[in-house]
């Protein structure tokens, strides 16, 4: 067993409470339990002796003939692991049956089941929890042949198997040997409870089909609800899954990654942990989530966002901070975890995120973009709140911060971050005056110009022809791509055309953008980094807004194509194409979704209108148009 697979060889199950990763040999390498930012119990992927496993899969000792595939069954989060053999044909479908509930619980449960089809193989178990990310030692006991259960501090772990599979002890480990033949099945189930709970029923063969069942009918009745119906339907169909896989159903909080840990650089020290939610990504996918038809979930975040704001919680004396734990608890203190040597040799290994005290003024925009977006300003109390954070964001805005990417090498006046709060006084501004709101307009809309005239002034690069990262640099950033979306600049501005150029020329590497060029700009760390998939996919919907659709559908076609075998994205895309950071990321399903959307609209504008010029260049010549209205520069696909 290869002890650190690619970062892209796994799928996720979840309950949405927790999840975790299962790799494409049958291994699961990652669970949290009970709460998506709790402990591990397996964390195999990163320190593959210390960090805790379960795998359950086919055996073949010598490997000669046998292939191995997985797939999640069609519009749903159940995973199947399938191995084909001379001998024959089997499988294990890993899955949680989803708590869609407001109250959280100390109980989950993974259901692994092994069925074979065709032939007979033998399969193996071996479950080696690791309980505290590894430095917690556990007690293993037996109730029976077929039920044993793992203590450790706090949570216990029952491991429990139908009959045919008897759990044999290796020290305080398990393991188990069984063969089956066509039309044979079982199964094996890990039961995380509070230390003390009563063991969970003897599952049976019945039972868990009609929990498998029960899964299934969840994730195929959630997505009646998704409106879209576009050209990359099977893939916005597993990005909105996997971003409900990734949201805390008792708050409606979205966590960014189900990771922490995995290296932006293999070897090197980018290595974050993502299980929070950040006010900033979880904004952004308000929109998303309402286009897509699910406004449920938007109006669960709306909840969880204007408690934040209500209740003044953060580490400083600021409205928000940038990211908070699932329960809206901003104590996120960040800890090095020494004794794991990290993925592939990848440290340090964090936990927490130091990050959560930095002043990122961008948040402001994205919040109140997020709470009025759709014409819905929630109760009169929210309000009140609202525009006593936009008071409060008059008298601040104009300072320098850390900026969307959370660099550590110094506050800047970034210009995405005073992009997004121009947003936030211009929501505030639209909202009042929609919905007779009271508000001190004078002020927000003095504020609101005045950001506006700052950026024009001072974020344009004259040399560069093109907006910047900003004020004291001519370094571009791709966080700028969004700049047409939130309405501060048309697509089609010579001026915004001109810094799509440049981005063009700069950031972009055959459809894969970076966010920016760090030897330029230095960030506070050492080594490199990959291209940023969000910000690929906001490229995408730039260049479809802009109206260069030839060039927009071969880049969004393209990307598609560094999806893994079940349709999921990490945060990067490293120098040979493989996935790095954590996994899978929500930020980077959110913006695939947008880049989908915004295409079908702009190419159903352009089968249905008038024939417009400036609709790009043929991507495989890599020509530049001459009627584009393009600013110069090479163009790429």
């Amino acid at each position: 067993m290869n002890r650190y697979p690619p970062i892209a060889e796994h799928g996720m199950v979840g309950d949405l409470q927790t999840a975790a990763l299962v790799s494409s040999g049958g291994t699961v390498d990652w669970w949290c339990t009970p709460r998506f930012d709790s402990p591990s119990v397996f964390a195999s992927l990163l320190d593959g002796e210390r960090g805790g496993h379960c795998r359950l899969a086919a055996e073949f000792p010598d490997g000669h003939g046998v292939t191995v595939r997985q797939l999640y069954l069609s519009d749903t989060a159940v995973l199947v692991t399938r191995f084909m053999a001379p001998g024959g044909v089997g499988e294990v479908a890993d899955f949680m049956v989803p708590l869609d509930s407001a109250i959280p619980t100390d109980t989950h449960r993974l259901v692994r089941v092994a069925r074979v089809v065709r032939g007979s193989l033998p399969f193996a178990l071996s479950c080696r929890p690791r309980f505290d990310y590894g430095r917690a030692p556990h007690a293993l006991s037996r109730t029976d042949d077929h039920s044993v259960l793992f203590h450790g501090p706090g949570t216990d772990l029952h491991l429990q198997s139908t009959t045919g599979v008897v759990l044999l002890a290796d020290g305080n480990d398990i393991t188990a040997r069984f063969p089956l033949s066509a039309g044979q099945a079982a199964a094996v189930v890990l039961t995380s409870t509070a230390s003390g709970d009563p063991a969970p029923p003897h599952p049976s063969l019945d039972g868990v089909a009609d929990a498998l069942e029960t899964c299934r009918t969840f994730w195929l009745s959630w997505l009646r609800s998704c409106t879209y119906r576009g050209r990359w339907q099977d893939i916005v169909n597993r990005s909105a899954i996997t971003l409900k896989l990734l949201t805390y159903a008792p708050t409606g909080a979205p966590i960014a990654a189900a990771t922490m840990g995995l290296p932006e650089q293999i070897g090197g020290e980018r290595n974050w942990d993502y299980r929070y939610t950040w006010v900033r990504d979880a904004s952004l996918s308000v929109r998303a989530l309402i286009d897509l038809g699910f406004q449920e979930e938007a109006l669960a975040f709306r909840r969880w966002l204007r408690e934040r704001i209500e209740t003044g919680g953060s580490v400083s004396a600021d409205p928000l901070q940038i990211m908070y734990r699932i329960d809206g608890d901003p104590h996120l203190t960040e800890e090095t975890l020494g004794h794991l040597e990290g993925y592939s040799g990848s440290r340090p290994v964090r936990a927490g995120n130091a990050a959560a005290d930095q002043l990122q003024l961008d948040i402001y925009g994205e919040a109140s973009d997020a709470l009025i977006v759709g014409g819905d300003i929630g109760t009169i109390r929210g309000w009140k709140a609202l525009s006593g954070v936009l008071d409060w964001l008059a008298d601040h805005w104009d300072q320098p911060d850390e900026g969307i990417w959370e660099t550590r090498g110094g506050r800047q006046n970034f210009t995405y971050s005073r992009l997004m709060t121009w947003v936030a006084f211009d929501r505030g501004v639209r909202a009042a005056t929609d919905f007779s709101r009271p508000a001190d307009l004078a002020r927000w809309t003095g504020a609101r110009d005045a950001v506006f005239r700052q950026i024009v002034q001072r974020g344009w690069h004259d040399k560069r022809q093109a907006f910047v990262q900003h004020y004291d640099t001519d370094v571009l950033d791709a966080s700028l791509l969004l700049m047409p979306r939130v309405g501060f600049v048309s697509p089609h501005d010579p001026d915004w055309l001109s810094t799509l150029d440049a981005m063009d020329e700069e950031l972009v590497s055959d459809s894969l953008v970076y966010r920016y060029d760090p030897t330029a700009s230095p960030d506070g760390l050492r080594g490199s980094e990959g291209t940023f998939n969000l910000c690929s996919f906001f490229y995408v919907e730039a260049l479809a807004r802009s109206g260069r659709l030839n060039q927009a559908r071969h880049a969004f076609d393209k990307m598609l194509t560094y999806a893994n075998h079940v349709g999921l994205f990490a945060e990067e895309i490293g120098p040979s194409g493989e996935q790095l950071g954590n996994f899978p990321q929500a930020f980077t399903h959110l913006a695939l979704v947008t880049a989908a959307m915004a295409l079908d609209e702009e190419l159903q504008k352009a089968q249905t209108g008038p024939h417009q010029r400036g609709h790009g260049h043929p991507a495989t010549h890599g020509l530049t148009a001459p009627d584009e209205g393009r600013g110069g520069g090479d163009a790429r696909g």
